[in-house]
């Protein structure tokens, strides 16, 4: 996708500040974080939201939630504990359409969300 945003990441054309990579998935800080740690972990090929994530192939939704979790312990709130969040449609708070879980943590997070 010429005009996505997270693909211009991906493909370097958008700096950001990288965190962790696998062979399909790359997580980079979110510029407007909503918690001490707040990582986005995207595809590396376009998938508009998680819908389409969970009817991709091979294994590609297991390798963004293990790399979820890799962040979380690179940050280090895999023990205190932390939350994944993946927003799909504009009604859920979509506003970038290239999938993409926010990992959350370093704080206390409530319930309800939103």
């Amino acid at each position: 996708m010429n005009d996505c945003l997270f693909c211009k990441i991906v493909a370097k054309e958008i700096p950001a500040e990288i965190v962790y990579e696998t062979g399909r998935a790359l997580a980079f800080r979110d510029i407007n974080p909503q918690a001490p740690a707040h990582v986005l972990v995207i595809t590396k090929g376009h998938y508009s939201d998680a819908a389409a994530l969970a009817d991709a192939d091979d294994g590609l939704a297991d390798e963004v939630l293990k790399a979820a979790h890799a962040v979380a312990v690179m940050e280090g709130v895999a023990e205190e504990g932390y939350r994944v969040v993946f927003n799909t449609g504009p009604g859920a708070g979509q506003t970038v359409f290239h999938v993409h879980a926010h990992v959350l943590g370093g704080r206390a997070l409530t319930w309800p969300p939103g």
